[in-house]
């Protein structure tokens, strides 16, 4: 496959719009232009990569009108970057006002292209439900237990915290009261907690009675560092 192979498709599509379309024009790969409008280009690449997006980003200079165009993946190239982060890509494309359009060497040039979406100002709409998440689990967080970036060991969340503190006052009482729990480590959610046990460290035994699983004695160690930060 070569970048020339998307041209044909491409030029179809704008012309049936109305565009005179040209190819390699002072370094952009397509340009198309219509009376009393500003130029449109169209880079083509062969997938989706961050040269790409810069060179579309530096093509921003010459017109708001900028589109990339990349083959539509299919067989063996189906689990590429494009099919696997699809809606990520058309949201980035979009914050970067670019627009991008896929097109299918397996169809005719006239039915080939699919166009996700057009360069146009972007002001992306803000989750106040998940904002608010946010902000309430690094105020209810104790102080800074993770490392930043991806890394195999286990997160430590407010609510894993709540979980370590029921833990260690039960290791200290043991089997006790979820009344008790409650109120002497001062978590308001230990019921939930320990009646899900979504970590399998309490077990239940009696009414309202619960002390530690195996898990629950060695999750002691393994959490040892974050139990003595709380």
């Amino acid at each position: 496959m070569r970048e020339t192979d998307l041209y044909p498709a491409i030029k179809k599509y704008l012309e049936k719009q109305g565009y005179e379309v040209k190819a390699e024009v002072n370094d952009c790969d397509v340009v198309a232009v219509r009376e009393g409008e500003p130029p449109v280009i169209i880079e083509l690449k062969l997938s989706l990569s961050m040269p790409l997006l810069i060179q579309a980003v530096d093509r921003q200079s010459l017109t708001d009108s900028v589109y990339v165009a990349i083959p539509k993946p299919a067989g063996k190239s189906a689990n590429s970057l494009w099919k696997r982060n699809r809606r990520g890509l058309i949201k980035l494309c979009r914050r970067l006002g670019i627009g991008l359009i896929t097109v299918d060497l397996k169809k005719t040039p006239g039915r080939a292209t699919e166009v996700h979406c057009d360069p146009a100002p972007y002001a992306p709409r803000k989750n106040k439900r998940r904002s608010g998440r946010l902000l309430k689990e690094f105020s209810q967080r104790v102080g800074d237990p993770n490392l930043g970036g991806t890394n195999k060991t286990k997160i430590i969340t407010s609510y894993r915290q709540d979980a370590l503190r029921c833990l260690s006052f039960i290791d200290q009482k043991g089997a006790v009261r979820l009344k008790e729990i409650r109120e002497q480590t001062q978590v308001d959610r230990a019921g939930g907690i320990l009646q899900k046990d979504h970590y399998g460290w309490f077990t239940r035994v009696d009414r309202g009675i619960y002390d530690l699983t195996p898990v629950g004695k060695t999750a002691l160690q393994t959490f040892s560092n974050a139990i003595a930060q709380l």
